[in-house]
C-alpha cells in the first residue's frame, strides 16, 4: 500500500508525526473537560409561573391558556407538557432536535416578557424561564447547621459563603435555601384607614412612588459633567414608616400612623434539616465544558477557610461533592483501563516479545489520536467516553495484531525484512481497511441516536469510532515502520512456545469437527440456523429496560401528605421518617426538605417546586457502598413505610437516561373533569390489581376544597365598589402585596410587603373585618358585598399540546420491568369503554423508548446497513461473499443473549449498542478468513485447499484479536455500574460464541456457495 511504503521509506517524517501525536494526546488527556456524565443541551425549557393562592382552575384560565397559545405558535415546537397545581403552573416546552438552543430560549423569554406586560395578571409573584441542561446539576451541597443561631445569623452566614463562591468564574447558580428571607413588613390596620377614609390605592401608590428609583441624569457645569442623584430606594424600615401616605386639609398621615412597620422574616415555605439538625443548604452549579477537578481545587480552600471563620454555634458540613464522585468513578474506570491493558499484554505473548512491544506502542498512540479528535469535536472525559475508550482498547489492537502477525508469518517463511513488511502489509492492508470500515459503520447509527438519549450516549460510540480509525492509521503506517526496525529476520518457523501451544490447541480443537462439518455442510448450516432462531427467541426472556437504575450510593424518599396538609403537618411526618433513617448505620447523611424538593443533585431529576403537602429526603450511603447494599436498604425501607398511616412514602432510586416521572404512566385525554375522574379511577384499579406495580398515584382520586369569596356584583356596583378592588384587599389580607424593595446592609434587594397583622401563617380570620373603598373613597365592609363559602376543585390540571388530560402513574417493583407489565396492562386498558373524544396514551418508559429509538434512527440504521453492504461489496465484488461473512452475526447474538441471561441483566440501550457493535466485530473476524481464502484461490489453490490453509493461517489472528478484546472488556463486565456492564457482557458473550463457531460455519458456508474468483495467472506461474 502506498501509505505504508511512504511511512516506511520516510521514517523520519513518520517518527516526528507520531511523537507530535503522543505529546498533544498527553496534553489533551489532562486539559479535556472532565465531568461525571456527558453534557447535554436538549432544546427543552421549563417555564414556571408562581401565583400564590390561585386555584388550578383559575390558573388554567388566567395563566396557562395565554402562555400555551403564545408558545404553541413558535416554529419547530415538538410538545408542551403543562402541570397546574395550587398557585403554580409548570410548562415543559420541547422543540425538535437540531434547532438553536440559545435562539429558542431568547424567543421564549421575549414572548413571556410580552405576555407579562399584556395578557397575564399583574400581581403574579414570579415567572421564570430556564434552559434544561446537564449543567443544572449542583456539584456542591453544603449545610450550615445550628440549633440556636437566629434566622438572621444563619442567613447572613449563608449569604457570605454565597458571595465568596460567586467570585469563582467557573461556578454558577450559587444559592441558599431553607430559611426565609428578611423583608420590611407593613401590617396595615384597615379599620384606621376606614376611619380616616383613606383609599387603599392611595396607600399603595404612595409606597410605590417612594420605592421607585429613577436616575436624574447628568448636567454640565463649566468644564465638567455631574450626575444628578434622586431620592432613591427605601434604605430601612424607618424610611418606610415615615412615608407620607395622605395629605389633605393640612393634615399629614404617615405610614406609621396606620400600620406597624418592621423587619420580619417572609412566610416559611421550606424547612431543611440534615441528619435531623436545623440547617441552611448552600448549593453550587458549574458552567459547561470545564474540568470539575480544577473547579474543586478553587472552591475547596474557600469552603475550608469559611468554615474556620464561623461562630461556634454554626457548623459547616459538606455532604455532597460531585467532584469526589467523578474522581472516584473515573479512578475506577482508570483501574479497569490499566487492568485491561495488563490482560491485553498477556494475550499478546504468542506474538513474541518484539511483536508484542510494537502492538503495545500502537495502543497509546491510537488512543492519543482518538482523544485529540474527540476533544476537537467538543466531547468531555466522562463515564461513557471512558467506557468507549476501554471498549476500543480491546478492538484497536486488532489492526496492529493482524498486520504484525502477517509480517511475522512472512518472516518465518524466510522472506527478507523489507519484503515481509511491505508485502505482508500490502497483503492484509485492504482487509484491515475493510474490517475497520465495517466496525465504524456498525457503531455509526449510535452516533445518530435521536433526542436527549442520543446526545447522552453519543460520546461512547464516538470514542470507539475515533480510536478504531486512529488504530487503522497507526497499523498501516507506524506498525510497518517499527516492524522494519525491530522484528528479527530469522525466527523459529513455528514461532515462540506460546504461539506453538496456541496453534496446537486450535488445530486439535477443530481436527475432528472441521472434516465432519465440511463433509455434511447442510446439516452444519441447519444446526447454525436452529442456534440463530434460538438466539432471537431468547430476547424475550431477558426483559427490556431502556436505561438501568443508577449505581450511585444515594436515593430519594418522597413524602406525599394527604391533600392540602400544611407545612407544619408535613414537617411532623418528615421527622417520623427521619427517626427511622437514624436507625440505619449504613446511612451517612439524610437531608430533609419540607415544602420543596432537594436541590438538583442528579442530572435527570428536577426538584419539586414549593408544595406544602410534599417533603423529600435525600439519602446518602458510604461512597464505597455496593449497589446491592443500596437496593437491599431500599427494599427494607419500602416494606417499613408501606403501612405509614400519615402519608404515602415513596423510596425511589435514581435512574439513568431521560427524566421519567414514573416507569408506567397512563394519560387519559378528554375535556370533562368528571369523566376523566371516572376513567382514571378505572385505570387506577387496573394498575393496583397488576402484580409487580408499586406506588400507584392518581391525582384525581380526591378533590381539594377551596375557600370561595363570592362577590355580589350587583350590590357591589350599587355601592360603587369595583370587583378588582375587593380582590386586591383579599390578596392583601391573605398573601400580602409587594409594593417595592429596599437595599439591606449587605447590598442585596429585599421586599417591602404590605399586608394585614397576622401570625406565622394566614388563617380564616384574615378574611374578617376587611374594608373596601368605593369610588368616592368611602370604606365598605367586605361582608356587605361578599359571602365566604367552600367549594371543591381539582387537585391538578394537566395539558399535553393544549389538550387536557389526567394521569395515573406506577413504578415497577423489584424483579419486574415496565415493558413486561405493559404486555398485561395494555389489553385491559383497551377494553375500557371510553366516551367519544376520550382516549389514552402511554408515557413513562414507553414514551422514552419511542423518543430514543424513533425519529431518524430507522433511516440511519438503513443507511448504515447499505454502507455496510457497500464496503463488503468493494471488498469481495460478489454478493456470495457478503452472505458468507454476514452468516456469523446470529451466532454472535446467541452468546450475547445467553451471557445477559446468566448475568440477570435486561435488554437495554447499552446492550443494544453492544449487539450493534458486535455485528461489526464479528464481520471483521469473518472477513479476514474469507478475504484470505479468496487470495489463495486467486493463486490457483482449490476450494478445499484454500479453505484449509486460510482456516489454519487466519484463524490464529482472529483468535488473538478476540481474546485481546475479551480480556480488555472483562474489567467492564465486572464493573458494578449497570449502565456499563451490559455492553461488555454482550460483547464478551458474542465474541466467545462467534469466534468458536465462525471457524466452523464460515468455511462451510464458503464451500456451499463459493464466490467466483479470477485466478491470477502471474501468481500461478510463480
Amino acid at each position: 500500500m502506498k501509505i505504508t511504503n511512504f511511512a516506511v521509506k520516510n521514517y523520519q517524517f513518520t517518527l516526528i508525526i507520531f511523537l507530535l501525536v503522543s505529546v498533544v494526546g498527553y496534553l489533551t488527556l489532562f486539559s479535556m473537560p472532565r465531568s461525571e456524565d456527558p453534557s447535554t443541551h436538549p432544546p427543552q425549557y421549563l417555564i414556571t409561573v408562581i401565583y400564590p393562592g390561585t386555584s388550578p382552575k383559575d390558573m388554567e384560565e388566567q395563566v396557562v391558556k395565554p402562555i400555551e397559545n403564545k408558545i404553541y405558535g413558535l416554529e419547530n415546537i415538538d410538545k408542551i407538557l403543562t402541570t397546574v397545581e395550587d398557585g403554580v403552573a409548570a410548562f415543559q416546552v420541547k422543540f425538535k432536535y437540531g434547532v438553536d438552543v440559545d435562539n429558542k430560549y431568547q424567543e421564549i423569554s421575549t414572548e413571556m416578557n410580552a405576555l407579562q406586560n399584556s395578557e397575564l395578571p399583574k400581581d403574579i409573584y414570579l415567572i421564570k424561564t430556564e434552559k434544561i441542561a446537564s449543567s443544572d446539576v449542583k456539584i456542591l451541597q453544603a449545610a450550615l447547621i445550628s440549633e440556636n443561631a437566629s434566622d438572621k445569623k444563619l442567613r447572613d452566614a449563608a449569604d457570605e459563603l454565597k458571595t465568596r463562591l460567586e467570585k469563582i468564574t467557573n461556578l454558577k447558580d450559587v444559592k441558599y435555601a431553607g430559611i426565609p428571607e428578611q423583608e420590611i413588613r407593613i401590617d396595615l390596620h384597615l379599620d384606621k384607614l376606614a376611619q380616616l377614609k383613606i383609599p387603599l390605592n392611595v396607600v399603595m401608590g404612595s409606597l410605590q412612588s417612594e420605592a421607585s428609583d429613577i436616575p436624574g441624569g447628568s448636567i454640565n457645569l463649566d468644564s465638567k459633567v455631574f450626575n444628578v442623584k434622586t431620592s432613591g430606594k427605601f434604605k430601612n424600615a424607618d424610611d418606610v414608616a415615615n412615608t407620607v401616605i395622605y395629605n389633605a386639609n393640612g393634615k399629614i398621615i404617615y405610614m406609621k400612623d396606620v400600620a406597624e412597620v418592621g423587619y420580619k422574616s417572609e412566610t416559611v415555605d421550606h424547612i431543611t434539616r440534615i441528619n435531623g439538625h436545623r440547617c441552611v443548604l448552600v448549593t453550587v452549579g458549574m458552567k459547561d465544558n470545564v474540568n470539575i477537578t480544577d473547579v474543586q481545587k478553587e472552591f475547596l480552600p474557600i469552603v475550608e477557610e469559611f468554615s474556620k471563620d464561623l461562630p461556634q454555634n454554626i457548623k459547616l458540613v459538606k455532604n455532597f461533592d460531585q467532584a469526589n464522585m467523578v474522581s472516584q468513578r473515573l479512578g475506577h474506570l482508570g483501574f479497569d483501563f490499566t487492568l485491561a491493558i495488563v490482560l491485553v499484554i498477556i494475550t499478546l505473548l504468542p506474538l513474541g516479545s518484539r511483536a508484542s512491544l510494537i502492538v503495545m506502542i500502537s495502543i497509546p498512540l491510537s488512543l492519543a489520536l482518538g482523544l485529540i479528535v474527540m476533544n476537537a469535536f467538543g466531547y468531555s472525559l466522562n463515564q461513557l467516553s471512558i467506557v468507549g475508550l476501554v471498549v476500543a482498547l480491546g478492538l484497536l489492537v486488532d489492526d496492529s495484531i493482524v498486520v504484525v502477525e502477517n509480517i511475522e508469518r512472512w518472516l518465518r517463511e524466510g522472506h527478507s525484512k523489507m519484503d515481509a513488511v511491505l508485502k505482508g502489509t500490502k497483503q492484509i492492508g485492504l482487509a484491515v481497511v475493510g474490517c475497520t470500515a465495517t466496525l465504524v459503520i456498525a457503531f455509526l447509527p449510535l452516533a445518530f441516536l435521536p433526542d436527549v438519549s442520543g446526545e447522552f450516549i453519543r460520546s461512547l460510540p464516538m470514542a470507539i469510532i475515533t480510536s478504531v480509525l486512529a488504530s487503522m492509521l497507526v497499523a498501516l503506517t507506524l506498525v510497518p515502520f517499527l516492524g522494519s526496525r525491530f522484528l528479527k529476520t530469522h525466527e523459529h518457523g513455528e514461532g515462540n512456545v506460546f504461539l506453538q501451544y496456541l496453534q496446537k490447541f486450535l488445530t486439535r480443537s477443530y481436527s475432528r469437527i472441521m472434516p465432519k462439518a465440511l463433509q455434511f455442510p447442510k446439516t452444519t448450516i441447519a444446526i447454525s440456523i436452529v442456534l440463530s432462531i434460538t438466539a432471537f427467541g431468547l430476547f424475550k426472556a431477558t426483559g427490556f429496560k431502556l436505561f438501568p437504575t443508577s449505581e450511585k450510593p444515594m436515593f430519594l424518599i418522597n413524602i406525599k401528605m394527604p391533600l392540602q396538609a400544611n407545612l407544619t403537618e408535613s414537617d411532623r411526618v418528615t421527622k417520623l421518617v427521619e427517626a427511622e433513617l437514624k436507625n440505619h448505620k449504613e446511612i451517612v447523611f439524610y437531608t430533609a426538605n419540607v415544602g420543596k424538593g432537594n436541590p438538583q443533585i442528579y442530572y435527570n431529576v428536577h426538584p419539586q417546586d414549593r408544595k406544602p403537602d410534599f417533603a423529600q429526603i435525600f439519602v446518602q450511603l458510604e461512597d464505597e457502598a455496593k449497589p446491592t447494599e443500596k437496593t437491599a436498604l431500599i427494599e427494607r425501607l419500602r416494606e417499613k413505610f408501606k403501612s405509614m398511616p400519615y402519608a404515602k412514602i415513596e423510596v425511589k432510586d435514581f435512574e439513568q437516561g431521560t427524566p421519567l416521572e414514573a416507569n408506567i404512566v397512563v394519560r387519559l385525554f378528554g375535556e370533562d373533569p368528571a369523566v376523566l375522574r371516572r376513567l382514571s379511577s378505572q385505570v387506577e384499579t387496573i394498575l393496583r390489581n397488576q402484580k409487580g406495580t408499586v406506588y400507584i398515584n392518581n391525582e384525581l382520586n380526591t378533590y381539594k376544597t377551596d375557600v370561595k369569596v363570592k362577590i355580589n356584583k350587583e350590590k357591589a356596583r350599587t355601592l360603587g365598589v369595583m370587583t378588582s378592588e375587593a380582590d386586591k384587599v383579599i390578596r392583601l389580607a391573605v398573601a400580602g402585596l409587594t409594593v417595592g424593595d429596599y437595599i439591606d446592609e449587605r447590598g442585596d434587594a429585599r421586599n417591602v410587603t404590605l399586608t394585614l397583622p397576622r401570625d406565622k401563617f394566614s388563617n380564616l380570620d384574615a378574611l374578617k373585618n376587611l374594608y373596601v373603598n368605593n369610588i368616592q373613597g368611602t370604606p365598605i365592609a367586605l361582608n356587605q358585598i361578599a359571602e365566604i363559602s367552600f367549594e371543591t376543585s381539582p387537585t391538578a390540571i394537566n395539558h399535553f399540546n393544549k389538550s387536557r388530560f389526567a394521569k395515573v402513574t406506577a413504578l415497577s417493583d423489584k424483579g419486574y420491568y415496565a415493558n413486561d407489565l405493559l404486555v398485561e396492562i395494555i389489553p385491559k386498558l383497551d377494553k375500557l369503554k371510553m366516551p367519544k373524544g376520550y382516549y389514552y396514551k402511554l408515557s413513562g418508559e414507553k414514551e422514552s423508548e419511542g423518543d430514543a429509538l424513533g425519529g431518524n434512527f430507522l433511516a440511519v440504521i438503513i443507511l448504515s446497513t447499505f454502507l455496510f453492504i457497500g464496503v463488503l461489496l468493494l471488498q469481495f465484488k460478489t454478493f456470495k461473499g457478503i452472505i458468507i461473512v454476514l452468516s456469523i452475526i446470529p451466532l454472535g447474538i446467541l452468546g450475547g443473549v445467553v451471557l445477559l441471561l446468566i448475568n440477570g441483566s435486561p435488554m437495554s440501550l447499552v446492550a443494544i449498542i453492544g449487539f450493534i457493535g458486535l455485528s461489526g466485530i464479528q464481520v471483521k473476524n469473518s472477513l479476514l478468513l474469507v478475504d484470505f481464502t479468496n487470495q489463495l484461490r486467486q493463486e490457483g489453490k482449490s476450494i478445499d485447499e484454500a479453505i484449509a490453509i486460510a482456516g489454519e493461517t487466519r484463524f490464529l489472528p482472529v483468535v488473538l484479536t478476540s481474546i485481546t478484546a475479551i480480556c480488555g472488556l472483562i474489567p467492564l463486565a465486572l464493573n458494578s455500574n449497570p449502565l456499563i456492564a451490559p455492553l461488555a457482557i454482550v460483547l464478551i458473550g458474542g465474541l466467545i460464541s462467534s469466534t468458536i463457531l465462525s471457524r466452523i460455519v464460515t468455511p462451510v458456508m464458503y464451500k456451499l456457495m463459493p464466490p467466483s474468483i479470477e485466478i491470477d495467472k502471474k501468481d500461478t506461474l510463480n
